[in-house]
């Protein structure tokens, strides 16, 4: 925190008559709360040029042919400005005592791997920065994706982070683990994560280096905080190519109720739009929402959430066993196309409750349940899953004094998953797990003095189903190198239970972990940011089948694992990379842009990966640049975004089967340009946004990989892996009968 001086002043005022024009000498000492003499301290009346310079001992003295009303200023790099009133009615002004405070400097704050949202935060993604990102479609994980040290994945789920997978990112609301925080939807179609960025207050990207709070996740975190009282009443309407959504607002003095609901139908785009896949089920669904939040007190917050939804969808895909000759595969059974149909129920609920004491002490508890129940058809078999998720979290924060506090906590997350496939004797699977994970933190705080942060902390986590205790130190830092610059440093360890689908099979390997490494400078002034950060990340302890070999390899997320795989904790890799991010929101007036690039070089030998090789949803280059700019006369906010991404490795069995050659073709280089266009209009008491955005302007078509199925002559052919659809065009209205400002836009 930083060092906060009072100042004292004393004036003797002196208002004699004196003629207009004469000079007046105008003199006095300046000195700290200390009465120690402040030496070179600028003292002059304001807005004008008269003044003067403090001695050694503190005196100043100038003369001036002011008169009036005047105010005397004092200024100092070291200390704050100070600005006293005075007036001259015609006489010498002296014995002018002016007492400066120590300047308030800029605490140093940890940066290393994250970007946060907050009062002391440089790099802002806000709910309005999601919404108003051309490419995002208001999607807060597609958001993220254009920030350094992400992926671009396309037809898949999820953050993929620093050489990580989906899997290796948590997502997590008011400090609750979200299990499932995507629509189910058909193999190679990526759908939306299922929150909207206006639930949210506060949203905090970590790419590594994280705090003790969390774990069970190998790369990074994207944490979202809640809103807490609604501002007032509303209503707001909306409706767009997609669907239609309802939602009001009700604001008493301490509690605000919100509701909502949502239909979408995606028939209307897919019938303007040329679809890569054929959907025999157009994507449907629908979902209700509900927030309480109430303040019992000026230090205190109760807030529930509860959310569920339902969504279906169907495509037809290729079948994976065309040609091969192997009949021992239940897929060798059904057509050269299987139609794939998918139906998901969700539901979520969260509550918190959130009191500091006398400022000092805080008390943070908070539980949450998750259901998704999705219900498969693959051709004529059925597949069924069941996922359920139940945690308790409970901590507390000793805020000792001014620069060091004390957090300590515990969670306990109780979760599974119930997988069913087939239903007749040639076919039939049923696999399950159950998960008890216990864990307690500890982290400190503490900043010794303003240039200096300092945050110590260790995780602990108890697994009851494998019986494995780990304990994860974790450590960060800052140092202010300058008044708008600073260097951060964050590392430590991080334990994640391997991928589900080997506990579903019932074998049980241990933890897997990862040790980061992160250091960065970063520089913000004027709301102008540069931030250049560099990292190493090493896997070790990954899980590897055993028995894996090229000529078995499937570079196939959705291969069934039986019990049958033998597997250890032998694999390895390592990621490595440097980051550069500059954002500016002052140069041009009513702009905003940034600039995010990425560099990566990562390899790992883990799963079914017979050698090390780079995983196929890495991309080594990766940029993105997002422009905003609103247009006060005709009330129009403009976004565009290009990005661009390096070719993703992809396994060529047609190549030579060695070492070098494993993963070592690429598809062609990823290239997006999106254009979002927003105008704000008024209809009496109504307010209105009329919007349209462009996705892939220029038809860009990009391949994320390549599909090897044989012919009838048993030879392999390609085929390529793409989006649903290569340009989206979308359109809608939102209504509301708050008022709106550009701001909102």
């Amino acid at each position: 925190m930083n060092r906060k001086i009072r100042f004292i002043y004393f004036l003797p005022l002196m208002l004699l008559s004196f003629s207009t024009f004469a000079q007046i000498r105008i003199s006095g000492r300046v000195t700290d709360n200390k009465d120690k003499p402040l030496k070179g301290v600028s003292v002059s009346l304001n807005n004008t040029l008269d003044g003067g310079t403090t001695d050694s001992a503190g005196y100043f003295s100038f003369e001036t042919t002011e008169t009036g009303n005047q105010t005397i200023v004092a200024n100092d790099a070291t200390h704050t400005t100070m600005g006293l009133p005075i007036t001259i009615a015609g006489a010498n002004i002296t014995g002018i005592a002016l007492r400066m405070r120590t300047a308030v400097l800029e605490s140093v704050t940890i940066t290393a791997g994250s970007f946060s949202t907050g009062e002391r935060a440089v790099t802002v993604m806000s709910p309005l920065d999601i919404v108003t990102t051309a490419g995002s479609n208001g999607d807060v994980v597609k958001a993220m994706q254009m920030m350094p040290g992400t992926q671009q994945p396309g037809t898949e789920n999820g953050l993929f982070i620093r050489g990580g997978d989906a899997s290796e990112a948590a997502m997590i609301v008011d400090e609750q683990v979200v299990q499932s925080a995507f629509a189910s939807g058909p193999p190679g179609v990526a759908t939306r994560s299922r929150f909207s960025a206006f639930q949210f207050q506060g949203i905090s990207f970590s790419s590594g280096g994280y705090g003790a709070r969390y774990g069970q996740a190998l790369s990074g975190v994207l944490e979202l905080n809640s809103t807490d009282l609604a501002d007032k009443s509303t209503v707001n309407l909306g409706v767009n190519m997609g669907g239609l959504y309802a939602s009001g607002t009700k604001r008493w003095k301490n509690s605000s109720l919100d509701i909502g609901a949502n239909y979408n139908n995606l028939a209307p785009l897919y019938a303007l739009a040329s679809s890569n896949f054929k959907f025999n089920t157009i994507p449907e669904g629908g979902g209700v929402n509900a927030r309480y939040a109430w303040k019992p007190g000026k230090d205190a917050i109760f807030k529930a959430t509860v959310s569920g939804s339902y969504n279906k969808s169907g495509i037809g895909i290729p079948n994976p066993s065309i040609g091969s000759g192997d009949t021992t595969s239940f897929m060798s059974h059904l057509a050269d196309t299987i139609n794939y149909l998918t139906r998901d129920t969700y539901i979520f609920g969260t509550m918190s409750y959130k009191q500091t004491f006398k400022n000092k002490y805080m008390l943070f508890a908070a539980a949450s349940y998750s259901m998704d129940s999705t219900n498969n058809l693959f051709g004529t078999y059925p597949m069924g899953q069941n996922e359920y998720r139940g945690q308790f979290r409970v901590e507390g924060k000793d805020f000792i004094n001014s620069r060091l506090s004390l957090l300590v906590g515990t969670d306990m997350q109780n979760y599974g998953i119930r997988k069913s496939m087939g239903s007749d004797s040639f076919f039939h699977l049923n696999q399950k797990f159950d998960e008890t994970l216990i864990a307690g933190y500890a982290e400190l705080e503490w900043t010794p003095i303003y240039w200096l942060a300092l945050r110590p902390g260790v995780r602990y986590e108890h697994s009851a189903m494998l019986q494995t205790d780990k304990i994860a130190p974790r450590f960060s830092a800052a140092i202010k190198t300058g008044s708008y610059s600073q260097i951060s440093l964050a590392g430590g360890m991080f334990y994640q239970n391997a991928n589900n689908n080997y506990y579903l099979a019932g074998l049980r390997p241990d933890m897997q972990y990862a040790v980061h490494y992160i250091a960065n400078w970063q520089m913000s002034k004027n709301d102008r940011t540069f931030r250049i950060e560099g990292y190493y990340k090493d896997y070790e302890h990954l899980v590897h089948e055993k028995n894996s070999n090229i000529d078995s390899f499937v570079s196939n997320r959705y291969r069934i694992i039986n019990s049958n795989t033998p597997v250890d904790n032998t694999g390895n890799g390592y990621a490595a990379g440097l980051e550069l991010f500059w954002r500016d929101k002052k140069s041009i007036k009513n702009a905003d842009y940034w600039i995010s690039y990425s560099y990566i070089d990562t390899k790992r030998k883990y799963e079914n990966f017979p050698y090390m090789g780079t995983p196929t949803f890495i991309a080594q280059h990766n940029l993105s640049i997002v422009g905003k700019y609103f247009v006060d006369k005709i009330h129009t906010n403009f976004s565009a975004t290009y990005s661009f991404a390096s070719g993703y490795p992809y396994f060529n069995p047609l190549v030579a089967k060695t070492e070098a050659n494993f993963l070592n073709d690429k598809t062609p280089v990823f290239n997006n340009a999106a254009l979002t266009v927003a105008y704000l209009h008024s209809f009496g008491k109504w307010f209105a946004v009329f919007y349209a955005s462009v996705d892939n302007v220029f038809n860009f078509h990009n391949v994320y990989g390549y599909r090897y199925t044989y012919d009838a002559n048993k030879n392999l052919t390609k085929s390529e892996i793409v989006p649903a659809l290569y340009r989206t065009i979308f359109v809608g209205a939102n209504f509301s009968l708050t008022k709106f400002s550009k701001d909102e836009l």
